[in-house]
């Protein structure tokens, strides 16, 4: 297989909650791959943190401060991209938080929390990102972070996580049908447990009786390194998957398989 395809040079990538975690992580990934990223978080200060260590790896960066449940936020960070690198071919829907109580645990304002970061502003990000690819006349990749909890029920996991995640899968396969005669493909990597704690999850795996009943789950035995996100993300976002559209793809260890 030639390696051009998994080349992201001249593309311009747009990864929201890429202050810190999972998104930081795919940010400097889809950097090293070529790609002109913009760190979009509602934690300016870390996003311009991230940028930096980006730039100063060689790579181009722009941090432009975003809370993905305001429309007006999310409509401001298509713009400056555009205005800073002329161009928008890839749009990672990545800002997430998670709310450690059971379904009955949670309040009204908890639910709404997790939903308008996990599935609205998946949602707002998504749409005006593809509004944009359609304006350009050329074909992109919309790609969105769900997890495990969108399709089986996990430990500690609130209804309103597990539900945003659920939709987060059912969006991506109705933009992907609606897009696909654009050439815009919409497509899911869902983690497993890895090695990073979500805002929300903290104390979460806290003891080796956790870890060691965690570990009988997953097949191979380990939760995943952040870095192994990078490949399948680049995969989703490069001509290599130039075929591949509405897929929900695994990475979790087999977690799943079972």
């Amino acid at each position: 297989m030639n390696n051009h395809l998994f080349d992201l040079t001249a593309k311009v990538a747009i990864i929201t909650g890429a202050a810190r975690g999972i998104g930081k992580v795919i940010a400097q990934g889809l950097a090293q791959a070529g790609a002109k990223v913009v760190i979009a978080d509602i934690n300016q200060t870390e996003a311009e943190q991230t940028a930096k260590l980006i730039q100063q790896a060689g790579g181009e960066a722009v941090a432009i401060y975003t809370d993905v449940c305001n429309r007006q936020d999310c409509l401001n960070l298509i713009e400056q991209a555009i205005a800073h690198y002329g161009q928008l071919d890839i749009m990672v829907c990545n800002a997430g938080i998670e709310i450690l109580k059971t379904t009955d645990e949670l309040d009204e304002s908890e639910w709404d929390s997790v939903i308008n970061v996990d599935l609205k502003g998946y949602f707002n990000c998504a749409q005006l990102a593809a509004k944009q690819m359609v304006k350009q006349g050329k074909k992109g990749s919309i790609i969105m972070n769900s997890s495990i909890a969108s399709i089986v029920a996990v430990p500690k996991s609130s209804g309103a996580y597990t539900a945003a995640k659920g939709g987060v899968n059912q969006l991506a396969r109705t933009m992907a049908v609606e897009l696909g005669k654009q050439d815009i493909r919409v497509n899911v990597f869902a983690p497993g447990y890895m090695n990073n704690m979500m805002a929300g999850t903290e104390g979460l795996r806290s003891t080796p009786d956790e870890m060691n009943e965690l570990y009988t789950r997953i097949p191979m035995k380990r939760t995943g390194e952040l870095s192994e996100l990078i490949g399948p993300v680049i995969f989703l976002a490069s001509d290599a998957s130039s075929y591949v559209t509405g897929a929900i793809l695994m990475v979790d260890g087999g977690y799943t398989a079972i």
